[in-house]
Protein backbone atom coordinates (compact mmCIF):
# COMPACT_ATOMS: atom_id res chain seq x y z
CA UNK A 1 0.00 0.00 0.00
CA UNK A 2 1.38 3.59 -0.96
CA UNK A 3 0.47 6.66 1.58
CA UNK A 4 0.13 9.65 -0.50
CA UNK A 5 0.54 13.14 0.46
CA UNK A 6 2.28 14.31 3.89
CA UNK A 7 1.31 13.77 7.27
CA UNK A 8 -1.10 16.81 7.32
CA UNK A 9 -3.41 15.05 4.86
CA UNK A 10 -5.92 13.12 4.31
CA UNK A 11 -4.55 9.74 2.41
CA UNK A 12 -6.19 7.14 0.93
CA UNK A 13 -5.90 3.50 0.30
CA UNK A 14 -6.91 1.12 -2.15
CA UNK A 15 -6.09 -2.18 -0.36
CA UNK A 16 -4.05 -4.92 -2.55
CA UNK A 17 -2.95 -2.15 -4.62
CA UNK A 18 0.11 0.82 -4.85
CA UNK A 19 -2.03 3.38 -7.00
CA UNK A 20 -4.17 5.67 -5.33
CA UNK A 21 -6.88 7.50 -7.59
CA UNK A 22 -5.48 11.30 -8.05
CA UNK A 23 -9.32 12.76 -8.22
CA UNK A 24 -10.15 10.85 -5.16
CA UNK A 25 -7.49 12.88 -3.24
CA UNK A 26 -7.94 16.22 -4.54
CA UNK A 27 -11.54 15.97 -3.92
CA UNK A 28 -10.99 14.73 0.21
CA UNK A 29 -8.34 17.95 0.22
CA UNK A 30 -11.19 19.88 -0.72
CA UNK A 31 -13.54 18.54 1.97
CA UNK A 32 -10.97 19.07 4.07
CA UNK A 33 -10.94 22.93 3.81
CA UNK A 34 -14.64 22.51 4.36
CA UNK A 35 -13.86 20.76 7.68
CA UNK A 36 -11.68 23.14 8.95
CA UNK A 37 -13.97 25.55 8.60
CA UNK A 38 -16.42 24.17 10.97
CA UNK A 39 -16.91 25.98 14.58
CA UNK A 40 -19.11 25.11 17.07
CA UNK A 41 -22.33 23.81 17.68
CA UNK A 42 -25.13 23.38 20.13
CA UNK A 43 -24.97 19.39 19.26
CA UNK A 44 -28.15 19.11 21.48
CA UNK A 45 -30.09 20.71 18.24
CA UNK A 46 -30.71 18.65 15.22
CA UNK A 47 -30.46 19.65 12.25
CA UNK A 48 -33.59 21.34 10.77
CA UNK A 49 -35.48 18.79 8.60
CA UNK A 50 -34.40 15.72 10.83
CA UNK A 51 -37.50 14.44 12.50
CA UNK A 52 -36.85 11.90 15.54
CA UNK A 53 -39.16 9.47 16.30
CA UNK A 54 -38.82 5.63 18.47
CA UNK A 55 -38.39 2.10 17.02
CA UNK A 56 -39.87 -0.42 18.78
CA UNK A 57 -36.71 -2.64 18.60
CA UNK A 58 -36.28 -6.27 20.68
CA UNK A 59 -34.51 -4.79 23.67
CA UNK A 60 -36.77 -1.34 24.18
CA UNK A 61 -37.96 1.60 22.59
CA UNK A 62 -34.81 3.28 20.68
CA UNK A 63 -34.52 6.85 20.14
CA UNK A 64 -33.78 7.64 16.27
CA UNK A 65 -33.55 10.45 13.89
CA UNK A 66 -34.24 10.36 10.14
CA UNK A 67 -33.39 12.79 7.39
CA UNK A 68 -33.55 12.78 3.49
CA UNK A 69 -36.17 11.60 0.65
CA UNK A 70 -38.07 8.94 2.02
CA UNK A 71 -37.20 6.91 -0.95
CA UNK A 72 -33.97 7.48 -1.16
CA UNK A 73 -30.84 5.54 -0.95
CA UNK A 74 -31.37 4.47 2.70
CA UNK A 75 -28.25 5.16 4.91
CA UNK A 76 -27.94 3.91 8.76
CA UNK A 77 -25.46 5.71 10.89
CA UNK A 78 -25.00 3.79 14.08
CA UNK A 79 -22.85 5.27 17.07
CA UNK A 80 -21.13 3.30 19.74
CA UNK A 81 -20.15 3.15 23.12
CA UNK A 82 -21.37 6.55 25.32
CA UNK A 83 -22.35 8.04 22.03
CA UNK A 84 -25.61 8.47 20.28
CA UNK A 85 -27.20 9.61 17.16
CA UNK A 86 -26.08 13.11 17.29
CA UNK A 87 -22.49 11.83 16.37
CA UNK A 88 -23.69 12.47 13.10
CA UNK A 89 -25.52 15.88 13.11
CA UNK A 90 -22.72 17.68 10.61
CA UNK A 91 -23.31 14.09 8.39
CA UNK A 92 -26.92 14.21 8.13
CA UNK A 93 -27.10 17.37 6.08
CA UNK A 94 -25.08 16.19 3.94
CA UNK A 95 -26.02 13.04 3.06
CA UNK A 96 -29.49 14.14 2.93
CA UNK A 97 -28.02 16.32 -0.19
CA UNK A 98 -27.00 14.03 -2.10
CA UNK A 99 -30.25 12.16 -1.94
CA UNK A 100 -30.24 9.60 0.79
CA UNK A 101 -32.78 8.68 3.05
CA UNK A 102 -30.44 8.74 6.04
CA UNK A 103 -31.10 7.52 9.55
CA UNK A 104 -29.56 6.94 12.96
CA UNK A 105 -30.33 5.93 16.52
CA UNK A 106 -29.16 5.25 19.98
CA UNK A 107 -27.81 2.01 20.97
CA UNK A 108 -29.72 0.22 23.94
CA UNK A 109 -28.80 1.76 27.32
CA UNK A 110 -27.06 4.67 25.80
CA UNK A 111 -28.63 7.97 25.92
CA UNK A 112 -32.29 8.86 25.10
CA UNK A 113 -32.65 4.69 24.43
CA UNK A 114 -31.80 4.43 28.13
CA UNK A 115 -34.58 2.68 28.87
CA UNK A 116 -33.97 -0.49 26.20
CA UNK A 117 -32.18 -3.22 28.09
CA UNK A 118 -31.72 -7.06 28.58
CA UNK A 119 -34.75 -7.10 30.99
CA UNK A 120 -36.86 -6.05 28.21
CA UNK A 121 -36.12 -9.27 26.16
CA UNK A 122 -37.90 -12.66 26.10
CA UNK A 123 -36.74 -14.04 28.21
CA UNK A 124 -35.14 -11.57 29.58
CA UNK A 125 -31.63 -11.20 29.79
CA UNK A 126 -28.64 -9.84 32.68
CA UNK A 127 -26.37 -7.83 30.66
CA UNK A 128 -26.18 -6.45 27.11
CA UNK A 129 -24.48 -8.62 24.97
CA UNK A 130 -23.36 -8.86 21.29
CA UNK A 131 -26.51 -10.63 20.33
CA UNK A 132 -28.92 -8.19 22.02
CA UNK A 133 -27.49 -5.28 20.27
CA UNK A 134 -27.50 -7.16 16.41
CA UNK A 135 -30.96 -8.11 17.05
CA UNK A 136 -31.60 -4.54 16.84
CA UNK A 137 -29.64 -3.45 14.27
CA UNK A 138 -31.26 -6.06 12.23
CA UNK A 139 -34.77 -5.19 13.34
CA UNK A 140 -33.98 -1.52 12.48
CA UNK A 141 -32.78 -2.75 8.65
CA UNK A 142 -35.55 -5.33 8.34
CA UNK A 143 -38.26 -2.25 9.29
CA UNK A 144 -37.21 -0.22 6.15
CA UNK A 145 -36.01 -0.71 2.34
CA UNK A 146 -33.42 -2.97 2.44
CA UNK A 147 -30.61 -3.33 1.55
CA UNK A 148 -29.21 -0.62 3.55
CA UNK A 149 -25.49 1.50 3.70
CA UNK A 150 -24.76 1.11 7.24
CA UNK A 151 -21.83 2.82 9.07
CA UNK A 152 -20.55 1.34 12.44
CA UNK A 153 -19.03 4.25 14.53
CA UNK A 154 -16.42 2.02 17.18
CA UNK A 155 -17.98 -0.79 19.10
CA UNK A 156 -21.03 -0.32 16.82
CA UNK A 157 -18.22 -1.47 14.09
CA UNK A 158 -18.32 -4.94 15.40
CA UNK A 159 -21.78 -4.81 15.73
CA UNK A 160 -23.09 -4.16 11.73
CA UNK A 161 -20.25 -6.87 11.47
CA UNK A 162 -21.67 -9.55 13.23
CA UNK A 163 -25.21 -8.48 11.44
CA UNK A 164 -23.57 -8.53 8.46
CA UNK A 165 -22.64 -12.25 8.92
CA UNK A 166 -25.86 -13.11 9.80
CA UNK A 167 -28.04 -11.34 7.11
CA UNK A 168 -25.92 -10.30 4.29
CA UNK A 169 -28.57 -9.48 1.98
CA UNK A 170 -29.77 -6.62 4.20
CA UNK A 171 -26.12 -4.31 3.60
CA UNK A 172 -25.52 -2.57 0.46
CA UNK A 173 -22.35 -1.64 1.91
CA UNK A 174 -20.47 -1.35 5.54
CA UNK A 175 -18.32 1.44 6.61
CA UNK A 176 -16.15 0.60 9.90
CA UNK A 177 -15.21 3.71 11.60
CA UNK A 178 -12.78 3.75 14.23
CA UNK A 179 -13.66 0.25 14.77
CA UNK A 180 -12.08 -2.08 16.73
CA UNK A 181 -9.33 -3.42 14.84
CA UNK A 182 -8.28 -6.37 16.91
CA UNK A 183 -9.98 -9.94 17.47
CA UNK A 184 -10.25 -10.60 21.02
CA UNK A 185 -8.52 -8.86 23.94
CA UNK A 186 -9.40 -5.48 21.95
CA UNK A 187 -8.46 -3.11 24.96
CA UNK A 188 -5.12 -4.25 24.49
CA UNK A 189 -4.56 -2.42 21.57
CA UNK A 190 -6.13 0.97 23.25
CA UNK A 191 -2.77 3.38 23.59
CA UNK A 192 -3.78 4.48 27.32
CA UNK A 193 -5.92 1.47 28.50
CA UNK A 194 -4.04 -1.25 26.96
CA UNK A 195 -1.55 -1.58 29.51
CA UNK A 196 -4.50 -2.05 32.51
CA UNK A 197 -6.20 -4.68 30.68
CA UNK A 198 -4.44 -7.62 31.74
CA UNK A 199 -5.25 -6.44 35.86
CA UNK A 200 -8.81 -5.57 35.80
CA UNK A 201 -11.75 -6.34 34.69
CA UNK A 202 -13.22 -4.87 31.64
CA UNK A 203 -17.08 -4.62 32.85
CA UNK A 204 -15.58 -2.18 36.19
CA UNK A 205 -14.08 0.08 34.24
CA UNK A 206 -17.66 1.31 33.20
CA UNK A 207 -17.93 3.71 36.01
CA UNK A 208 -14.03 5.16 35.56
CA UNK A 209 -14.78 5.58 31.64
CA UNK A 210 -17.65 7.65 32.37
CA UNK A 211 -15.83 9.99 35.12
CA UNK A 212 -13.07 10.25 32.61
CA UNK A 213 -15.33 11.37 29.94
CA UNK A 214 -17.52 13.55 32.56
CA UNK A 215 -14.04 15.48 32.96
CA UNK A 216 -13.43 15.69 29.49
CA UNK A 217 -9.90 14.30 29.78
CA UNK A 218 -10.00 13.56 26.09
CA UNK A 219 -9.92 17.22 25.62
CA UNK A 220 -12.68 17.60 23.44
CA UNK A 221 -14.22 21.77 22.36
CA UNK A 222 -16.41 23.29 25.07
CA UNK A 223 -19.42 22.62 23.02
CA UNK A 224 -18.53 19.08 22.33
CA UNK A 225 -17.99 18.49 26.29
CA UNK A 226 -21.26 20.02 27.50
CA UNK A 227 -23.67 17.50 25.52
CA UNK A 228 -21.18 14.97 26.32
CA UNK A 229 -21.97 15.47 29.88
CA UNK A 230 -25.49 15.92 29.11
CA UNK A 231 -25.62 12.81 27.56
CA UNK A 232 -23.74 10.70 30.61
CA UNK A 233 -26.75 12.06 32.81
CA UNK A 234 -29.17 9.43 30.79
CA UNK A 235 -26.59 6.14 29.75
CA UNK A 236 -26.62 3.23 31.59
CA UNK A 237 -23.46 2.97 33.76
CA UNK A 238 -24.18 -0.93 33.02
CA UNK A 239 -24.44 -0.94 29.30
CA UNK A 240 -20.76 1.03 29.38
CA UNK A 241 -19.44 -1.67 31.52
CA UNK A 242 -21.14 -4.67 29.58
CA UNK A 243 -19.80 -3.20 25.92
CA UNK A 244 -15.88 -2.80 27.68
CA UNK A 245 -16.30 -6.53 28.61
CA UNK A 246 -17.95 -7.24 25.47
CA UNK A 247 -14.60 -5.67 23.42
CA UNK A 248 -12.83 -8.30 25.45
CA UNK A 249 -14.09 -10.41 23.47
CA UNK A 250 -14.20 -9.37 19.77
CA UNK A 251 -15.16 -11.72 17.14
CA UNK A 252 -12.99 -12.35 14.60
CA UNK A 253 -14.90 -11.00 11.75
CA UNK A 254 -12.37 -10.13 8.89
CA UNK A 255 -12.23 -13.35 6.56
CA UNK A 256 -15.91 -13.77 7.03
CA UNK A 257 -16.88 -10.17 6.21
CA UNK A 258 -14.47 -10.63 3.18
CA UNK A 259 -16.46 -13.33 2.35
CA UNK A 260 -19.70 -11.93 1.87
CA UNK A 261 -18.85 -9.69 -1.08
CA UNK A 262 -19.84 -6.95 0.41
CA UNK A 263 -18.15 -3.29 -0.15
CA UNK A 264 -16.37 -1.97 2.93
CA UNK A 265 -14.58 1.01 3.40
CA UNK A 266 -12.48 1.12 6.98
CA UNK A 267 -11.75 4.58 8.01
CA UNK A 268 -9.43 5.40 11.40
CA UNK A 269 -7.71 9.06 12.61
CA UNK A 270 -4.19 8.91 12.86
CA UNK A 271 -4.85 10.12 16.48
CA UNK A 272 -7.35 7.02 17.09
CA UNK A 273 -7.15 5.06 20.56
CA UNK A 274 -6.08 2.33 18.05
CA UNK A 275 -2.86 2.12 16.33
CA UNK A 276 -2.85 2.41 12.97
CA UNK A 277 -0.87 -0.05 11.82
CA UNK A 278 -3.70 -2.44 13.46
CA UNK A 279 -6.21 -1.00 11.51
CA UNK A 280 -3.74 -0.87 8.04
CA UNK A 281 -3.76 -4.85 8.95
CA UNK A 282 -7.73 -4.94 9.71
CA UNK A 283 -7.97 -4.04 6.15
CA UNK A 284 -6.15 -5.43 4.66
CA UNK A 285 -7.60 -8.55 6.17
CA UNK A 286 -11.26 -7.71 5.25
CA UNK A 287 -9.91 -6.63 1.62
CA UNK A 288 -11.25 -3.15 2.27
CA UNK A 289 -10.56 0.54 1.39
CA UNK A 290 -8.59 2.45 4.29
CA UNK A 291 -8.97 6.08 4.53
CA UNK A 292 -6.64 7.81 7.23
CA UNK A 293 -7.43 11.23 8.69
CA UNK A 294 -5.69 12.93 10.70
CA UNK A 295 -8.22 13.37 13.04
CA UNK A 296 -8.72 11.23 15.99
CA UNK A 297 -11.43 8.59 17.28
CA UNK A 298 -14.74 11.03 16.38
CA UNK A 299 -14.27 11.64 12.00
CA UNK A 300 -17.94 12.23 12.09
CA UNK A 301 -17.49 15.01 13.99
CA UNK A 302 -14.33 16.39 12.96
CA UNK A 303 -14.04 15.60 9.50
CA UNK A 304 -17.89 14.83 8.47
CA UNK A 305 -16.82 16.23 4.66
CA UNK A 306 -14.52 13.79 4.01
CA UNK A 307 -16.06 10.75 5.78
CA UNK A 308 -19.13 11.55 3.59
CA UNK A 309 -17.66 12.00 0.27
CA UNK A 310 -15.71 8.39 1.53
CA UNK A 311 -19.12 6.78 1.54
CA UNK A 312 -20.78 8.11 -1.03
CA UNK A 313 -17.73 7.05 -3.22
CA UNK A 314 -18.20 3.64 -0.88
CA UNK A 315 -21.74 3.60 -2.88
CA UNK A 316 -20.45 3.87 -5.94
CA UNK A 317 -22.23 8.11 -6.23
Amino acid sequence: MHEPGGSDQPSFWVAGTDAVEGDVVAALREAAVCDAALGPIDWSVLPAGAVRDEFAAPSGPLARVSMGPADGERVLLVPGMTGSKEDFTLMLPLLAAAGCRVESYDLAGQYESWQAGPERLSPPGGSYTLGLFVDDLLAMLGAGAAPAHVLGYSFAGTVAGAAALRAPERFASLTLLSTPPLAGRALRGFKILGPLHPRVRARSLGPVFIAALRANVHRAPADRAAFIRARLALTRPSSVGDILELMQRTPDLAAPLRATGIPILVVAGRGDVWRLEDHRGFARRLGADLLVLPDGHSPCETAPHQLTLAMLRLMGR
